[in-house]
């Protein structure tokens, strides 16, 4: 099953401060969650919050007569827009921290995380903002998991049981001001700095996860071409790892690393530019395309 959030095209300019939709991709269609007979939530995080029984109802919604709209008609948002947390893990494909060493990366002892704030989500086909301060913004394709439910000391052998599915999503890293502190968070939290999408597939639909394709392409040039069979902590140890510090909450989005081939590894370097395209595809998930455009100036304060 694939879940998306959307915006149907009657409400793109409709007022109101949440118009966001959730449905069930159906072939060439999405089903209408949050209309009649079904009724569900609109925000993902809280859609995926009520367990079992609304994914259920997910699942059966393409036989019961909801609303449909042409796939082409809705704009596509990020699946979880507003996720309680974003987690991201470091240095966790072999042949990255290879193509990093010059830069003082080592393979990690431990799972090297670090956050993304939640306002750093940007929607498939949204600009990619280069920021004026900084000419060194890179890409990083990445598989992503989505949690499903409130875990704690979750095992490793169990932790497909908080998992509501899968998405691709693109780590964009702002390498100077990353450089700034060793948290990272900063560098990698500008806006529209963490595209995620097109949609969350289902743990069912996915498979094994243990050796997915994962390719990245700028102005159709491939430069990342990997597998998920080269993580140095699976999605099973992450899952373990975090929960054993912390809980994880419905919505709440893990990057599981990026592979070889990020702009900052080539010699001379390779920054993203406005008006290139970064396109990531990841076996049996999906493929997140968006633009590259420069950050736009402020506006100027109102008139007093």
């Amino acid at each position: 099953m694939r879940l998306v959030s959307f915006l149907p095209p009657d409400q793109l300019t409709a007022p109101g401060a949440d118009r966001r939709r959730t449905g069930v991709v159906d072939g060439d269609d999405i089903v209408d969650l949050t209309e009649d007979p079904l009724g569900l939530p609109g925000d993902m995080a809280t859609f995926l919050a009520l367990g079992p029984e609304a994914m259920e109802a997910a699942a059966s919604a393409r036989t019961r007569g909801g609303r449909r709209w042409r796939l082409e008609d809705v704009t596509l948002l990020a699946p979880v827009p507003l996720p309680p947390k974003i987690l991201a893990i470091g240095m966790n494909y072999r042949a990255h921290v290879e193509e990093m060493e010059e830069l003082g990366r080592q393979l990690p002892e431990h799972q090297y995380w670090f956050n993304k704030q939640r306002t750093s989500v940007a929607a498939p086909e949204q600009d990619i903002l280069i920021p004026a301060v900084s000419d060194q913004v890179d890409y990083e394709g990445e598989l992503a998991i989505v949690i499903g439910r409130r875990a704690k000391a979750v095992p490793a052998d169990r932790w497909l049981e908080v998992v509501a599915g899968f998405t691709v999503l693109n780590d964009v890293s702002v390498r100077d001001w990353q450089g700034h502190s060793p948290t990272f968070t900063v560098g990698k939290s500008f806006d529209t700095h963490c595209p995620m999408g097109p949609w969350l597939v289902t743990p069912d639909e996915v498979g094994d996860v243990g050796s997915l394709s994962l390719r990245t392409w700028v102005n159709g040039e491939l430069r990342q071409d990997a597998s998920t069979a080269d993580l140095i902590f699976t999605p099973s140890e992450m899952i373990e790892y975090l929960t054993t510090a912390f809980p994880l909450e419905p919505g709440d989005v893990l990057a599981t690393g990026t592979p070889s081939g990020v702009g900052a590894g080539f010699r001379p370097q390779r920054w993203l530019r406005p008006g290139d395209r970064v396109r990531i595809e990841i076996e049996r998930v999906g493929t997140l395309e968006n633009p590259v455009a420069a950050e736009p100036a402020p506006a100027p304060p109102p008139a007093p």
